[in-house]
């Protein structure tokens, strides 16, 4: 089951994806969502997935061909990203650090993600805009203090990430990570969501191209954080709540780590994928 979001002729709505045609759910519940991110907020995962399941075998209401997908969802009340979780991502920084103890917490804005096949912004103040290709949680059921053995309860489904960086600007300040990964268009995510119910616990194999070129291969296998050991941890000094994600970490192959470095420049196109959720396009264009 691919779920996504979606806009014709100006309106949106959220759905099903089958083959090449779209079963529009939010038009069958009569509008009463403004989106599938309210409609998770709202339901609860549960709910939302029994009400998306019962409208699997509908007829289809609108060709792929005459729709814009758009972020799975499109508002959230949080998003939560790890930093440095694989072992060779944290040996890239070849600062003689161990593996640490805890994972490296940030926070992202809706606006600074693109859809699927919308073009990812490099902004006039910096060339250095890279990639980190991305498992992404959905959560479904709200949580505090999840128990590690219980975190797979509380994950509505999973999507792809391009949890774009503007380099130097995440090294303004000593812990100043918060500008760099804010840009509006910098990132992107989609370009669906599959249901955990579906895909399952993992492991995943991530993949980043650029022009066509692999850049990362990792398994989430390898993390240094678990998907249970983040949710864990998170929950403990919050609530997750339906409707809130988590990036899970890059793998090491960013361009700031290359020599010399390679950032995205405007007529370059990234690829995320993952054979359990599918694979994640997008141009580059100056703003």
């Amino acid at each position: 089951m691919r779920i996504v979001s979606f806009r014709r002729a100006g309106r949106a709505s959220f759905g099903l994806l089958r083959n090449d045609e779209i079963v529009d759910v939010g038009r069958r519940l009569g509008g009463a969502f403004a989106g599938l991110h309210d409609l998770l907020r709202r339901a609860g995962g549960a709910e939302t997935l029994t009400i998306l399941t019962a409208h699997e075998q509908a007829r289809a209401d609108v060709a792929l061909a005459e729709i814009e997908l758009d972020k799975p969802l499109n508002d959230w009340g949080k998003c939560f990203c790890v930093g440095v979780n694989y072992p060779e991502r944290n040996e890239e920084y070849r600062d003689n650090s161990a593996a640490p103890s805890y994972p490296s917490l940030f926070f992202r804005f809706p606006e600074s993600f693109v859809a699927h096949g919308e073009p990812l912004i490099r902004p006039p103040e910096s060339p250095e805009l890279d990639y980190e290709g991305e498992i992404v949680m959905v959560i479904g059921k709200a949580g505090r203090r999840i128990a590690p053995e219980r975190w797979g309860e509380h994950v509505f489904g999973w999507t792809l990430g391009d949890e774009g960086t503007i380099r130097d600007w995440v090294r303004h300040g000593k812990f100043n990570v918060t500008p760099g990964k804010n840009w509006a268009g910098s990132g992107a995510i989609g370009p669906w969501i599959i249901p955990f119910a579906e895909a399952g616990a993992g492991p995943f194999e991530i993949v980043t191209r650029v022009n066509g070129e692999e850049r990362q291969r990792d398994s989430t296998a390898r993390m240094i954080f678990s998907f249970a050991r983040i949710v864990e941890y998170v929950s403990t000094f919050c609530t997750l709540q339906p409707g809130d994600i988590i990036f899970t970490g890059t793998p090491a192959g960013a361009g700031a780590r290359m020599n010399p470095p390679v950032y995205l420049a405007p007529g370059d196109n990234v690829e995320v994928e993952c054979a359990q959720i599918g694979r994640l396009r997008n141009p580059v264009r100056d703003e």
